[in-house]
């Protein structure tokens, strides 16, 4: 299921050895306010790890975003199944390294996952959950899906739930 590559990216799985580019991602103050996880390597390989598996049990999570022009890893960005207080839902999610945000490579390649997403499942609605204090993600949604609702997660946090209807 793995969405074809952009004008300007190529996605594709990750592999073990990206951890040090991926942690790149997560390395400013604003990614870690929402990730504060990511850290370490060893954090870096475990959302690896965890994206391996979704591949192998649903064919698809969240894939390595490698800039074409540069063919460096930037970020991720892919479909995994999240609760939305309640039920599940395809959410596309999407990190861009901190030198690399604002240049629409984020909605490029949520746009490509996106379309991926509904022609390889019968899902009805397909979603992205932002924070309301992450506004760069939000502007990301607001372009990449047409309503929004709110929600409480299961950790008592408000969040945003942005999707699109088949």
């Amino acid at each position: 299921m793995q969405p074809p590559a952009t004008e300007q990216l190529t996605l594709r799985e990750f592999r073990a050895e990206d951890a040090k580019d991926l942690l790149t991602v997560f390395t400013d103050d604003y990614a870690r306010r929402f990730y504060p996880e990511m850290t370490t390597e060893a954090a870096a390989t475990e959302w690896i790890d965890r994206n391996l598996k979704r591949y192998a049990e649903h064919g698809f999570g969240l894939w390595a975003v490698i800039e074409k022009s540069t063919g460096r890893l930037i970020g991720d960005c892919g479909p995994t199944w999240q609760d939305i207080g309640g039920p599940t839902i395809l959410e596309i999610g999407y990190h861009i390294a901190p030198d690399r945000r604002g240049r629409g490579f984020a909605l490029e390649a949520a746009r490509a996952c996106l379309a991926t997403a509904f022609a390889s499942t019968s899902e009805p609605e397909i979603g992205s959950i932002v924070a309301p204090e992450n506004a760069s993600s939000m502007s990301v949604a607001r372009r990449l899906h047409r309503e929004r609702r709110s929600y409480v997660n299961s950790r008592g946090l408000d969040r945003f739930l942005f999707f699109t209807r088949r």
